[in-house]
């Protein structure tokens, strides 16, 4: 559903503390398998030691690693050299201006940020799936300081995605509560938000878009 949308990646979210779109490492592992080339699987992780990050990587055979929590155990080099040829995505929660800092000190270590709307400070940690904007003033100053792509995310939806790549610029998008209905993927939201899309990018440079 979501290719036929025009999704350029499929966000494959692995266990999470918390969020919509969870499935098993096995149901992600088959459809991994099944993707056409040139839509790019990310796995979305939570896991924080770089060792249990390549051995889930190497059971579910996705093209990028998208890694939703900090790091502690292991570095990003660590993780690329572990996995040659296997992007590395590292999402920042943009939760105030130290947010900046955080990403401009990754940034050198992977191959794109992804800036959400998250929190990891809470008892039961926020690494996604909120539906909450965040302060799109900061994404863009990250943006402006950073040589590497970056994915938006964050309360995305189609009555908002123009706003957001005005104001952002960003290389791609990242979407998964705006365009579901009770929890499942709703063809009608997505043909929308990709609608919105298109029409921003007949405005701007070409966006990538992420669906999970």
């Amino acid at each position: 559903m979501a290719v036929e949308a025009g999704a350029s990646a499929l966000g494959l979210v692995s266990h999470m503390p918390s969020g919509p779109g969870v499935i098993s490492d096995e149901q992600i592992a088959e459809t991994a398998a099944t993707v056409p080339p040139p839509i790019a699987t990310f796995l979305l992780t939570s896991r924080q030691w770089v060792p249990d990050i390549v051995e889930q990587q190497r059971f579910c055979r996705t093209n990028t690693i998208q890694i939703c929590d900090h790091l502690t155990q292991g570095t990003h080099r660590n993780l690329k050299n572990a996995l040659p040829g296997i992007s590395v995505v590292q999402v920042i929660h943009v939760t105030g201006p130290e947010s900046i800092e955080e990403a401009v000190l990754v940034a050198p270590h992977v191959d794109a940020i992804l800036l959400d709307s998250g929190n990891q400070r809470l008892a039961v940690k926020e690494l996604g799936g909120t539906g909450r904007t965040h302060d799109w003033t900061l994404s863009r100053a990250i943006r402006e300081r950073i040589g590497i792509p970056l994915f938006l995310a964050g309360g995305l939806t189609p009555e908002n995605v123009a706003e957001a790549i005005e104001q952002v610029g960003p290389f791609g998008l990242d979407l998964c509560s705006g365009v579901r209905t009770n929890g499942q993927l709703d063809a009608s939201k997505l043909k929308r938000f990709f609608a919105a899309v298109r029409d921003a990018g007949a405005k701007s440079a070409g966006t990538l878009s992420n669906v999970r």
